[in-house]
């Protein structure tokens, strides 16, 4: 399989057959895997394309099947998919540069639109990020900006309220303004938006 393809990596056979029928009535070339084992027992070194993989699985997880892919096999892009989104699962997805970070249910679209990244993205070195708090404060608050770092590194309400010295409620308020100030309709839709602007 030399060409250009899409490997989705799913312990969930309804999962894979999903994706693989909606990919190919768009003409994209699929092939299944139930578990990353399988999947690195498989892949070749002239792969090129995507893979699709689940967060959670029995065995080597989806995380850490993006890490191993990135060190072995940097020519095939990542798109996380997953049914337990939280934000540090998703910071650590896109600081091993995933394309996308996308929640179960999933609309179609979704799903080309980050396989579209992942073919305009190509394998171009991670641009070096510029400083989080700068790219922030052009947008927020001062408060806001600094929430805003604590919330992308995956902290938690009360930790975030002890650091900056003010209560948990205070902290959710923050959230909120921030949320609606970038546009975000969740956390882990945050991590994505700050990753890819602040990127």
């Amino acid at each position: 399989m030399k060409e250009q393809a899409v490997y989705i990596v799913d312990d969930d056979p309804a999962v894979r057959d999903s994706l693989s029928l909606m990919l190919s009535l768009h003409g994209i070339r699929t092939a299944n895997f139930a578990t990353a084992e399988d999947f690195l027992a498989s892949v070749r070194p002239d792969w090129t394309g995507c893979v699709l993989v689940d967060l959670r699985m029995p065995g080597i997880s989806g995380l850490e099947l993006q890490r191993k892919l990135v060190q072995d096999h940097p020519a095939l892009s990542v798109v996380v998919i997953t049914a337990h989104g939280d934000v540090a699962a998703a910071r650590q997805a896109f600081l091993s540069n995933a394309v996308d970070f996308i929640e179960k249910p999933f609309m179609p679209e979704q799903i080309l639109a980050a396989l579209a990244s992942a073919a305009s993205r190509g394998r171009a070195p991670a641009r070096n990020r510029p400083d989080l708090q700068s790219w922030a404060r052009e947008r927020l608050t001062e408060r806001e900006a600094q929430v805003l770092v604590h919330v992308v590194a995956g902290e938690h309400n009360r930790d975030i309220a002890a650091r900056l010295g003010i209560s948990p409620r205070t902290v959710e308020v923050h959230k909120a303004r921030i949320l609606e100030k970038l546009g975000a309709k969740n956390v882990v839709e945050l991590v994505r938006l700050v990753d890819s602007a602040a990127g």
